[in-house]
């Protein structure tokens, strides 16, 4: 039977096994953080992104710029109100600033920029039209078993369907359906964004 290793020596042959880092990957490792720290800082205060990316060396600005565009990206999101859309706008302002290859990066921000213009739009009507289906829907079952229970007589009756919890659920399943066309759609580009230089 053989010697039972501990999960340290388990640990420390793999690690002895990994190589020593490359200089590229000591970069990336000193400088992501960099990255990430900046376009946090330009989220929240909005500065002169590319002014604090020129404190950088060439070698290093291209790392922190690679991992702060990253972070960025993240931070688009589907609007829903007008401080997503604020956020988006800076976000996307930066990513511009941030990334060497304009048209690519111009062109993937179009077609961000119409799915947030088609879930504003069209998907706010058809959000509008599932909710008025569905609310009809839950009425007439609502009053099916209202009327079952109640011998077929439910004049008078008032029941506010859209406060009954089932109905609630309901529609946050079918939003929730709605909405993840367009969740798919930005992760794709996003991916996409995030691959160009």
């Amino acid at each position: 039977m053989g010697d039972i290793k501990s999960a340290r020596e388990i640990a420390m042959e793999k690690i002895a096994g990994l190589g020593e880092p490359t200089e590229e990957e000591l970069l990336q490792w000193k400088y992501a953080p960099e990255g990430e720290k900046l376009a946090a800082r330009y989220l929240k205060d909005g500065f002169d992104l590319a002014t604090e990316l020129n404190k950088f060396d060439k070698a290093a600005a291209k790392l922190v710029a690679r991992s702060a565009s990253s972070i960025l990206i993240k931070n688009i999101n589907i609007p829903k109100n007008d401080i997503d859309k604020k956020h988006n706008k800076l976000a996307m302002d930066g990513v511009k600033i941030l990334k060497t290859d304009k048209p690519k990066v111009e062109a993937a921000l179009n077609q961000i920029r119409h799915i947030f213009n088609h879930y504003n739009e069209q998907g706010e009507q058809q959000r509008k039209q599932a909710y008025a289906a569905l609310k009809a829907d839950f009425q007439a079952k609502l009053e099916q078993a209202l009327r079952q229970q109640m011998g077929g007589n439910i004049s008078g009756v008032r029941i506010d369907v859209e406060k009954q919890p089932q109905f609630q659920e309901e529609w946050r399943k079918l939003k929730t359906q709605l909405e993840s066309q367009y969740f798919k759609l930005l992760d794709e580009y996003k991916q996409e964004l995030d691959l160009i230089n």
